[in-house]
């Protein structure tokens, strides 16, 4: 009784710290979401309510009505880059994540270490020679680098590894008797198997994507509105109508919808397959 009575204890702590948490998360975006529903006159009178006195949505009317804000394009190119980017990653990824898992060769492991001790590296250290490489590959100014470079990112490599690990050897010895090599075996065993994984890594994948702002505002830079992504073209918006926070906040509210939209969709696989990682 007394282990129980302490384990109770420890979930009730628990549940409240992560409602704390989950407050003082969610405050911030519903401050946004009803400031981008507010008019202009409630926006400066009330600004820390959390509830329009008058719901408007002029601001998002504004935005899509807008000639120096194409915000349908910019969210068009953004889903094209980043479905783009995420088909290709996973494809590298899990190819390179099974190598590390599955086949055997000299300082498999070894490799695979040094490679995840890179993610210490930080990454403006390779802003000026990834510019210059983009410069003399002829693709500043594209989409290119928003779609190339990430394709080395240790992330999706590390929790396709761990996660291909928790796949019985037996299935995969099972396989090699019955004839089949390694990409029979990754694409007829691994791949069906792991495809929560492979959810959680797309996911991450297309939201570090559609959130990057520092390369594309460098590599776009100088560039017709009509090829930016959206967090640029959110810049702008910020930067040219930085008083109007109303426009401000919906813009910023219509970039994190689609991530929210898949993630309502998919959170049970989400949640499985990070709960399945590394997991024999």
């Amino acid at each position: 009784m007394a282990i129980r009575s302490v384990v109770k204890k420890r979930k009730r702590m628990s549940f409240i710290i992560l409602a704390i948490v989950s407050f003082l998360w969610i405050i911030p975006l519903v401050w946004g979401f009803a400031t981008s529903f507010k008019t202009p006159i409630d926006i400066s009178l009330n600004t820390t309510s959390l509830f329009p006195k008058e719901f408007t949505f002029q601001h998002y009317d504004s935005l899509f009505t807008r000639v120096d804000t194409p915000v349908l394009k910019w969210m068009l190119n953004s889903f094209i880059i980043a479905s783009v980017h995420t088909v290709l990653y996973l494809i590298i990824a899990s190819m390179a994540a099974y190598a590390f898992s599955v086949m055997k060769f000299k300082f498999r492991d070894q490799i695979f270490w040094f490679i995840l001790g890179t993610t210490m590296i930080p990454t403006v250290i390779n802003l000026v020679p990834l510019i210059t490489m983009m410069i003399d590959f002829g693709w500043f100014g594209t989409w290119l680098p928003l779609i190339i470079p990430g394709l080395g990112g240790v992330f999706g490599l590390f929790l396709l590894r761990q996660f291909f690990l928790g796949i019985p050897t037996e299935l995969i010895e099972s396989a090699k008797i019955d004839g089949l090599g390694n990409f029979g075996i990754f694409i007829k065993i691994v791949v069906p198997l792991s495809r929560s994984a492979f959810l959680v890594a797309a996911l991450f994948s297309f939201m570090g994507n559609w959130n990057d702002y520092l390369w594309p505002q460098i590599i776009l830079s100088g560039t017709e509105a009509s090829s930016w992504t959206l967090p640029v073209g959110l810049s702008k918006i910020v930067g040219t109508y930085n008083y109007d926070y109303g426009l401000s906040m919906a813009a910023a509210i219509l970039a994190i919808v689609p991530v929210v939209i898949v993630y309502a969709f998919l959170q049970d696989k989400i949640i499985e397959g990070v709960a399945r990682t590394g997991i024999k």
